[in-house]
């Protein structure tokens, strides 16, 4: 898929963004699984995550949540969140 919100690739730098701090986003992702403990690598789990785009992380969190297929989201770019398509 193809997107304008890129995003792949950074989420390391996203997350740090979002929370002030590099190193609490290393530890965020530790916690979720997506950084090796003792190291600054990636899991398989957080290599996938990590070449997802931001849209598609968040379609990602939200078909999770309820169990519709991601298709049915939309993307909020301002908000980094995904909604139910109208219809």
């Amino acid at each position: 898929m193809t997107s304008k919100h890129t995003g792949r690739n950074d989420i390391l730098d996203r997350l740090a963004a979002q929370v002030g701090n590099r190193e609490m986003a290393i530890g965020i992702l530790r916690d979720r699984g997506h950084r090796e403990k003792d190291s600054e690598k990636f899991t398989k789990a957080g290599e996938a995550r990590n070449k997802m785009t931001a849209e598609e992380r968040a379609k990602d969190r939200a078909s999770k949540l309820s169990g519709k297929p991601s298709s049915q989201y939309n993307y909020s770019l301002k908000t980094n969140r995904a909604t139910l398509k109208r219809g």
